[in-house]
């Protein structure tokens, strides 16, 4: 009896050692939660009230009480350079987070996106027969998506076709710019992960070029 009573001490006086970091631990999941909270839309009362400018508004109000809390409220060492951490990052992705709320159907977390992901690659491989999707989304780029998502809606060609007529030669000039540069950029950065020699070969060899008449 006496054995198991100093166990249970043992194992009381080391919870109470974890205690603070324990307590800190959850007060500082909190943000997160709050966060999530926030972006999901649930505090909304009804669907017509979720939109960007409400999200945006009220994530903003939190983001900088939380910030001011830095200043007035006492949190640990630890507290302090996670919050500082936590603040800074949202702060970076601000301008990424809140811009689903006015597309319908556009998924709102990640779990969503990976979700949506995976059935562009099953409609690629039913098609294909391949298990990689790399070439198909390398040529492509961010069409692939395009595709499915006209391919999804009611209408048919009909549908598209009017969708289209609405579009200025202005638009689909910029939007065509914009989704070049994109492939561009993960074409390049496909190369140098996996072709590296290659790719740094081939830009010392556009280098000397360039350079030759100078």
């Amino acid at each position: 009896m006496r054995l198991k009573l100093n166990r249970w001490k043992e194992v009381v006086r080391r919870r109470t050692q974890w205690q603070e970091q324990v307590t800190s631990l959850k007060r500082m999941r909190e943000w997160v939660f709050t966060a999530e909270h926030i972006l999901s839309g649930g505090w909304a009362r009804a669907p017509e009230t979720l939109c960007n400018a409400a999200v945006a508004e009220r994530f903003d109000h939190w983001c900088r009480q939380l910030a001011l809390s830095r200043e007035t409220d006492h949190w640990s060492e630890t507290e302090q350079q996670c919050l500082a951490h936590f603040v800074q990052t949202t702060q970076s992705l601000r301008p990424h987070l809140i811009q689903c709320y006015d597309v319908e159907g556009l998924p709102r977390t990640n779990n969503a996106t990976e979700r949506s992901i995976r059935s562009l690659k099953t409609r690629y491989r039913r098609i294909s027969g391949r298990k990689n999707w790399n070439s198909y989304l390398l040529r492509y780029g961010r069409y692939v998506a395009y595709y499915d998502c006209l391919h999804q809606q009611e209408g048919g060609d009909d549908c598209l076709e009017e969708r289209l007529k609405r579009v200025s030669h202005h638009q689909w000039r910029a939007a065509r710019c914009t989704s070049h540069a994109a492939q561009s950029e993960q074409l390049k950065r496909w190369r140098f992960r996996h072709k590296r020699d290659r790719y740094l070969h081939t830009l010392e060899m556009r280098w000397a070029e360039t350079t030759r008449g100078t």
